[in-house]
């Protein structure tokens, strides 16, 4: 009797196995039957995917003015453990000097390098094949990983055999802990680390790390994750509140901070600071960042190219916030009036103008 269970399972196993490689076989003959899954996924009909809005030339330079360059910041020694340089101080010409700014630019624009924003990936992994002939063949479930060199480790295939005999893809977890099995990456941890979970990560936020924070989710996460859009939401929710948008500024992360406000139809209160600094041109760029990812927008079916009068158009027909920026809006008008006023005394005080050309100007 023991001999016929086991020449039994031996048969089920072999089935398996047989059935398993002529999967993998089909997945690998068809190198974007993940994508089509995905792309033909049943959708709601308010959900977007941001990444082909994120990844829109106009958009990438909308964010890149918004996030500014301030060398000073985009330099600053680092908490990482990198040993220090000693500065070196050299004598160049002309030439050598535009060269050399021409270098610093090009590594500032590589430092300042946004982590890309994409859509979720399913929780949910996708089943391949339930067969539960194969139930009680194995105690465990068995995971299969394509280890072969120059896959990417976001869309290398691993499926996992359940107990009960069905056939799936791989969960967020169970991926990640693969990927670090066969391909680890350094400073990347095989669990999520503790900083990520409250009270600790309130506790960082609370300090002003937030830079540090969302650092280490790109090391620890993919861009899909659901966890790094966990945490980076937070984080940009609690700068958003608090109006710490400096903290940020000049970082690679202010790009995916703004656009994850004009995401979700919240500017105001960065477009509040932007009008308060008196930095117009960027709070146009704002709303034309809004105008890109929110294309429903009354105000983006007027064409203005004054960034002020952009900026009243929005308050007047999208603002949730109206009566608040409408103020700031006029106290700025009024400080640019008066900037005005006293230029034109001074330009007059020094003789650069006089009062015939003030007349012919009105």
């Amino acid at each position: 009797m023991s001999a016929r269970i086991e020449v039994r399972s031996v048969r089920l196993a072999r089935t398996m196995y047989r059935r398993m490689n002529f999967l993998l076989k089909d997945v690998y003959r068809r190198p974007t039957w993940n994508c089509r899954l995905c792309s033909t996924a049943p959708r709601t009909t308010d959900e977007r995917d941001p990444g082909s809005f994120f990844f829109d030339q106009h958009v990438q330079k909308l964010l890149k003015t918004l996030t500014r360059i301030d060398y000073e910041k985009i330099f600053a020694t680092r908490r990482d453990e990198t040993p220090l340089k000693i500065p070196q101080f050299k004598f160049m010409t002309d030439e050598e000097l535009a060269k050399a700014r021409e270098e610093i630019g090009k590594k500032a624009n590589r430092r300042l390098q946004m982590p890309p924003v994409v859509k979720i990936r399913p929780k949910e992994p996708k089943v391949l094949v339930k067969e539960p002939e194969l139930q009680g063949c194995e105690r465990s479930s068995l995971v299969f990983t394509d280890i072969s060199f120059g896959k990417s480790n976001r869309n290398r295939i691993i499926v996992v055999r359940e107990i009960n005999g069905t056939l799936r893809h791989a969960n967020s977890n169970e991926r990640h802990r693969m990927n670090q099995i066969y391909f680890p990456i350094t400073g990347r941890e095989m669990h999520t680390p503790q900083m990520f979970c409250n009270p600790y990560l309130k506790d960082l936020l609370d300090q002003g790390e937030f830079e540090f924070v969302l650092d280490r989710a790109c090391l620890q996460f993919e861009p899909d994750d659901p966890e790094y859009h966990r945490i980076t939401k937070e984080v940009y929710s609690y700068v958003n509140k608090l109006r710490k948008f400096d903290a940020l500024r000049s970082t690679r992360h202010f790009g995916p901070l703004a656009f994850q406000l004009a995401w979700e139809n919240n500017i105001d209160t960065l477009l509040l600071e932007l009008i308060e600094s008196e930095n117009i041109e960027e709070a146009g760029q704002l709303v034309r960042l809004y105008h890109k990812l929110q294309p429903d927008a009354k105000s983006g079916q007027v064409e203005i190219e004054n960034d002020l009068q952009l900026v009243k158009v929005y308050v007047q027909l999208d603002s949730s916030d109206r009566h608040m920026l409408s103020g700031v809006i006029l106290k700025y008008e009024k400080m640019y009036k008066e900037k005005q006023r006293m230029e034109r005394g001074i330009m007059k005080a020094h003789g650069l103008i006089d009062d015939q050309n003030e007349i012919s100007k009105t």
